[in-house]
């Protein structure tokens, strides 16, 4: 498609952003509301299907019901030029996948932050009953503020359904991402998501897909029969926990799995949150200097931390000044006890008062029962 092209007289047609076996991504103008905007346009062949329209436009009003921070929204699906295309937030950013190729493999902390918001996105589908069916690096854009967005939500399971021919090319996803049960032809659930994640894990922590194969047919024989090599062997910077993590989510029964994108999420967490906890020495800190162990730092059952202070500077050796300079420290002798002189006095008079008002009501209580008990 041409640059400058319109469709359907709105949507200006400006640069390509990335191409793929099934569609084009432009960048493009929307000329109405005055905005940019990505816009995805199926190739022409896969548009003349008149059932396949129909099941795109199914998936697309399912897409754009999902409002999230880590989904990319969708705007608007058409057809025109004998095209199915589909009009996205503009996201300036690069993909996950370049990322990776760029550098190689990501710190531990970039990763882990990286796929929370991978999994906020996905889990906020899976509680809307819609499954991805192609997790991969390549549908995870990344922001320069570090925001994850995760695009394409449904395309895979409409190009799934154009014809038997194609079904060995296009079986529920992308081949290096795809879970046991996608590879054997059955149809994704969140658990199948789940696994796609975890393969984005090892992609991003060792560099390398867990599983390389010749052709789509090897490559399911490997995600459904073999296990991959442990993620620590191939980069020891990786937490053990982290690893067990990985393999879980590998696993090739999707019950042994976690069931959706938010459980795996909150374990990422908590692994983030351990690994932040770990204490690390302040900038400043002097070389060759001792780090306070934990039981220092917080011990059991201590004061706040103003107390603590005041306690020490209580007890704390001060220098004694001499003629000479200072002298050996020694113990500061205690200051007298003045806490007698601040009780509230006032309060304490204005009690026995009270007291005595109700003690002086007995004797004129017993006046009154003899009076009363005379008279009878």
């Amino acid at each position: 498609m041409n640059a400058q092209a319109l469709l359907n007289s709105r949507y200006r047609i400006d640069d390509v952003l990335g191409k793929g076996g099934m569609a084009v991504v432009y960048r493009g103008r929307d000329l109405m509301l005055e905005r940019d905007v990505a816009i995805k346009v199926l190739r022409e062949d896969y548009s003349a299907d008149p059932n396949f329209r129909e099941r795109f436009r199914e998936e697309a009003k399912a897409a754009a019901n999902l409002s999230h921070p880590n989904i990319v929204t969708v705007y608007d699906f058409g057809f025109d030029d004998n095209r199915l295309y589909i009009v996205m937030e503009f996201i300036q950013g690069k993909d996950l996948n370049t990322i990776v190729s760029e550098r190689g493999r990501l710190r531990v902390d970039e990763g882990i932050h990286l796929a929370i918001q991978a999994c906020a996105g996905i889990g906020f589908a899976h509680r809307s009953d819609l499954v991805h069916c192609d997790v991969k690096p390549h549908n995870f854009l990344v922001t320069p503020d570090q925001r994850l967005k995760v695009t394409d939500f449904g395309i895979a399971r409409v190009l799934s359904s154009i014809g038997p021919d194609e079904e060995a090319d296009v079986v529920w996803g992308s081949p290096q991402y795809f879970s046991p049960e996608q590879a054997g032809g059955s149809p994704p659930s969140p658990a199948s998501d789940v696994y796609s994640l975890g393969v984005v894990l090892y992609h991003m922590f060792t560099g390398q897909l867990p599983f390389i194969a010749g052709t789509s047919a090897e490559l399911a024989k490997l995600h459904r029969r073999a296990a991959p090599i442990r993620p620590r062997e191939i980069n020891p910077l990786i937490p053990s926990e982290l690893e067990e993590v990985i393999l879980k989510v590998l696993s090739k029964e999707p019950s042994q799995r976690y069931r959706t994108a938010d459980q795996l999420g909150r374990v990422l967490q908590t692994i983030s949150g351990r690994l932040k906890g770990q204490a690390t020495p302040p900038q400043g800190a002097r070389r060759g200097q001792a780090r306070p162990t934990a039981s220092q730092n917080h011990p059991p059952n201590a004061p706040p931390a103003a107390g603590r202070q005041a306690a020490n500077a209580a007890t704390r050796p001060q220098p004694r000044q001499t003629r000479g300079g200072t002298s050996p420290s020694r113990p500061v002798r205690a200051e007298p006890d003045t806490s007698f002189f601040e009780i509230d006095w006032a309060a304490v008079t204005l009690g026995l008062v009270a007291l005595l008002a109700v003690g002086g009501l007995f004797p004129f209580w017993f006046w009154v029962y003899n009076v009363m008990f005379s008279l009878r």
